[in-house]
C-alpha cells in the first residue's frame, strides 16, 4: 500500500497545536539556580478578555481568534528549595493557570498548590475556588488564606460555603500586617487598601523571598485614599505590581469612576513622575480592563510608560525573590 501524502493544512495543524502547547508550558528551572521564584499568571481584570459582550475592536478579534496570554491577575510563587507552590488569586481561568504554574516547578509538583491567597470577594479573585468543588476535583483540606470578613463571607454565603462544609478547602485567617511564616526564606505579609468593600476587606501582599521582595495590589480605590504612602512603600521592595486597570478617563468615556473606583494609569505616573529611575523600574503595572490601550500589540501608550521608566507586567514573566 502506498503511503498516502497528507494535506498541508494537516501539517499547519500539527504546527498550531505544538505551538499552543509550547506558549502553555513553563521551561522548568534548576532549584539551585533560583530557591523562590515569583510568576504572572494574569494581567486581566475580572472579567477578562475579551469581555463578555464586548463588541468593540478590543474584543472583537480575541473572539475570532483566541490568545493565550489574556489571563484574570494572578501570582504564582514557587519555593524551589522545599517544593512547594503557591497561588494568589482563585480566578475563573485558574485551571490552566494551575497548570502552567506546575510547568514551572523544578520538582514533579501536584496539580494544586500548597495554599491559595485571597485578595477580596469580587468575581475576578476568588470566584475560581468552585474548582476545589465537588462538581469539580472534589479537593480536599485545600489551604486558603483570607481575611476576618472574607473568610466570613465564604462561609456564610453559598456555593462557597458548601466548600468548608465538605472540607474541600480549609480556610486560615489573615490579619493586617501580620507576617504568615511558609517557610524561613518565604513570608508574606496582607496589608490592607481601600476599596469597594462589599463583601469582604481588601488586601495587597507583600511576598518576601531569601533576596527579593515583592509588592501586589491590584485593586485599590485611588491611592490618596491609602494610609500609606505609595513611595515609601515601594522604596521597601523590589518590585511593585499594582493597579493599572484605566489608563486615562479617555478610555472609558470618562465615565464616573467613582462608580468603578481605581487609579488612573496616567495619575500613578504623575504621582511617582519625580522617583529615582531605580524606583520607576520597581513598578510594574496589572490587573488591565478589557479596554486598556496598554494590552494592544505595538501600544503606543505602553511604550510611553516605559519610556517614563515604569513597566507593564507580562504573562508569564519569572522573578527570582
Amino acid at each position: 500500500m502506498k503511503n498516502r501524502k497528507l494535506p498541508p493544512i494537516f501539517y499547519i495543524v500539527v504546527v498550531v497545536i505544538a505551538l499552543g502547547f509550547y506558549l502553555q508550558s513553563c521551561e522548568r528551572m534548576e532549584s539551585k539556580d533560583v530557591e523562590v521564584e515569583l510568576i504572572i499568571l494574569g494581567t486581566i481584570q475580572d472579567a477578562g478578555s475579551p469581555h463578555i459582550a464586548c463588541m468593540k475592536d478590543c474584543c472583537r478579534n480575541i473572539f475570532l481568534r483566541p490568545v493565550t496570554d489574556r489571563k484574570v491577575v494572578s501570582l504564582g510563587v514557587l519555593d524551589h528549595k522545599y517544593q512547594k507552590s503557591y497561588l494568589f488569586e482563585a480566578t475563573p481561568d485558574m485551571p490552566s493557570q494551575l497548570k502552567y504554574l506546575k510547568s514551572c516547578t523544578s520538582w514533579e509538583a501536584e496539580e494544586i498548590p500548597q495554599g491559595v491567597f485571597l485578595t477580596h470577594a469580587h468575581i475576578g479573585h476568588y470566584s475560581g475556588l468552585m474548582y476545589f468543588g465537588k462538581e469539580a476535583m472534589n479537593a480536599s483540606e485545600i489551604s486558603v488564606f483570607a481575611m476576618p470578613r472574607m473568610k466570613e463571607f465564604l462561609y456564610k454565603n453559598g456555593p462557597w460555603s458548601l466548600l468548608v462544609e465538605n472540607s474541600n478547602i480549609s480556610v486560615i485567617n489573615l490579619n493586617h500586617n501580620q507576617a504568615v511564616e511558609l517557610s524561613h526564606h518565604l513570608i508574606v505579609t496582607p496589608i490592607e487598601v481601600p476599596h469597594r468593600d462589599e463583601f469582604s476587606e481588601t488586601v495587597g501582599y507583600q511576598i518576601q523571598g531569601p533576596n527579593r521582595s515583592a509588592l501586589f495590589i491590584p485593586d485599590i480605590d485611588k491611592w490618596s485614599k491609602w494610609n500609606l504612602d505609595l513611595e515609601n512603600v515601594i522604596s521597601t521592595v523590589d518590585y511593585a505590581f499594582i493597579d493599572g486597570t484605566f489608563y486615562d478617563g479617555v478610555e472609558i468615556n470618562h465615565r464616573d469612576i467613582s462608580q468603578i473606583p481605581h487609579p488612573f494609569i496616567i495619575e500613578t505616573l504623575e504621582l511617582l513622575s519625580e522617583i529615582s529611575d531605580r524606583e520607576k523600574e520597581k513598578v510594574h503595572f496589572i490587573h488591565f480592563n478589557h479596554t486598556n490601550p496598554v494590552l494592544k500589540k505595538d501600544s503606543r501608550v505602553k511604550a510611553k510608560i516605559e519610556d517614563a521608566g515604569f513597566k507593564v507586567a507580562q504573562y508569564g514573566a519569572r522573578i527570582a525573590l
